[in-house]
């Protein structure tokens, strides 16, 4: 079997993380086990590398989430009491 060589750089800078990102754009239709496929699998571990040290996203607080979501849809608790029962209702409490 011939050994492929993928020759890449570290992600250090923004423009680097741009470069690298509009590449792996460019490669997503690349073959599986081919140069060009171990070049985008090599290239997107690098980039999820770097969002997760300069571009991470911590989940919101579940109670918050729901509290957005009410809100963007104009619901009050109330509209959710056919699903999660009336507050201070528990039948096994």
């Amino acid at each position: 079997m011939q050994s492929t060589e993928v020759t890449v750089r570290p992600i250090q800078t923004e423009a680097d993380y741009e470069a690298a990102l509009a590449e792996v754009g460019m490669l997503m239709d690349a073959a599986h086990e081919s140069p060009e496929g171990d070049r985008l699998d090599v290239l997107a571990t690098l980039v999820q590398a770097y969002e997760a040290r300069h571009h991470a996203v911590t989940p919101p607080d579940p109670v918050d989430a729901i509290r957005f979501r009410m809100d963007q849809r104009g619901l009050r608790p109330r509209d959710l009491e056919p699903y999660l029962g009336a507050a201070g209702a528990c039948p096994k409490c």
